[in-house]
């Protein structure tokens, strides 16, 4: 088990406190094993350009801030961290806690749920919603975009597949065969082909237009919280088919899937032959997985613990890294990093070559259960209902 990592924190309306007159937030360094340094900023004014003008109590340092962005140092501890405030943040497009969103592919739309029980496709230059998407009957635990942004999948308590339209919010299809909640969902290739995994254990492979079940990828006694599914190539032997795959299989050579378990494994299975190549086992349940190239996988634990794995030597985890002790709820590629969020409202984006970090603020200690990425722009999910929109700087 990672040994939690010396972390800076901050209170989570820094950017508005700090606008006004000797606003005051607290900061503070926590050091594991040792008792927690806290601190505080206070705003002198505002600068012509709007920019705070901000002073720190003696443990900390500040240096170059701007309206969204403040750097702060712990000098007695060689610790940085830089945080950064939302671009924009609304609550209206769902009225209770937001569980899943996605960004298409072209940026201009995003998908989300909400335990109100309500599950929408927005436009995100200006958050109108463009559909509503009724046939669940109960909560959307996840929903994605198909590569062309004209349709969405998502799956959710129902034990239901569904394949929606985003134009007029009409259902294309519907997959049952599941006997519990799904619990992640992933597209093959261009969507003729889609995957989902649940809590009865089973990951199967859908023909999504016919909305008809082609084969059981993976059947285990232990739900799937999380699957994640690539094309990795030759990097590893992925078999091949004991029986002629259907004709209805497509897109599904050379690549693999990775299965997030509740009992602690990570596997990966060949999505062609549905043979097991790696089988990692963990510190505790895992929570969600990504890939972050062609052999490299990322998950993240209940325990906080996010384990890097090398597809091609899966034996040992290449790193282990833990900024909280809270569950690790959401994992995304970015630039030639990733993105994680926890369950105590923080969100990190590591900077390559560095052990420095961006920290993404906003909720107050509310789960963020997603984040979603876009260009320069990362979209999270929280439980306080809010969407929150960053425009990330340039991590060079």
């Amino acid at each position: 088990m990672a040994a939690a990592a010396t972390m800076l924190s901050i209170q989570g309306d820094w950017d508005q406190v700090l606008r006004e007159a000797e606003g005051e937030v607290w900061v503070s360094c926590k050091i594991p094993g040792k008792p927690t340094i806290r601190g505080s900023l206070t705003s002198k004014g505002i600068s012509s350009d709007e920019v705070p003008e901000v002073t720190a109590s003696e443990e900390f340092v500040v240096q170059e801030v701007t309206k969204n962005r403040i750097p702060v140092s712990c000098p007695g501890e060689n610790i940085s961290c830089t945080f950064l405030s939302p671009y924009a943040s609304f609550s209206h497009i769902h009225e209770k806690n937001v569980s899943y969103l996605d960004i298409s592919s072209g940026g201009d739309l995003g998908v989300s749920s909400s335990t109100d029980q309500t599950f929408k496709v927005w436009e995100t230059h200006n958050t109108e919603v463009k559909s509503v998407l009724e046939g669940h009957t109960r909560d959307v635990f996840s929903c994605k975009f198909f590569p062309s942004g004209q349709e969405v999948l998502s799956g959710g308590l129902d034990s239901l597949v569904k394949v929606w339209s985003v134009n007029d919010g009409s259902c294309l299809a519907t997959m049952k065969g599941h006997r519990g909640s799904i619990l992640d969902i992933a597209v093959v290739a261009d969507g003729q082909n889609v995957i989902s995994s649940g809590q009865d254990g089973t990951a199967r492979l859908w023909d999504s237009a016919q909305g008809a079940c082609i084969a059981v990828v993976d059947d285990s006694y232990s739900p799937i919280n999380a699957i994640a599914v690539a094309e990795v190539g030759n990097a590893v032997n992925l078999g091949s088919p004991k029986e002629t795959p259907s004709s209805r299989e497509v897109g599904t050579e050379g690549k693999l899937v990775v299965l997030a378990r509740e009992d602690k494994s990570l596997e990966g299975v060949s999505l062609h032959s549905r043979q097991s190549v790696f089988d990692f086992e963990g510190s505790d349940a895992f929570n969600c997985c990504t890939f972050i190239s062609s052999v490299g996988v990322l998950a993240g634990g209940l325990d906080g613990n996010i384990i890097h794995v090398d597809i091609r030597n899966p034996k040992s985890a290449v790193e282990t890294v833990s900024w909280s002790e809270t569950p690790v709820l959401s994992l995304v590629p970015f630039r030639d990093t990733y993105v994680a969020s926890y369950g105590n409202g923080t969100c990190y984006i590591p900077l390559k070559g560095s052990e420095q970090v961006l920290q993404l603020t906003g909720p107050n200690r509310q789960p963020v259960f997603q984040v979603a990425a876009w260009k320069k722009l990362v979209y999270t999910c929280c439980r306080d209902g809010f969407i929150r929109k960053y425009e990330i700087p340039d991590l060079g």
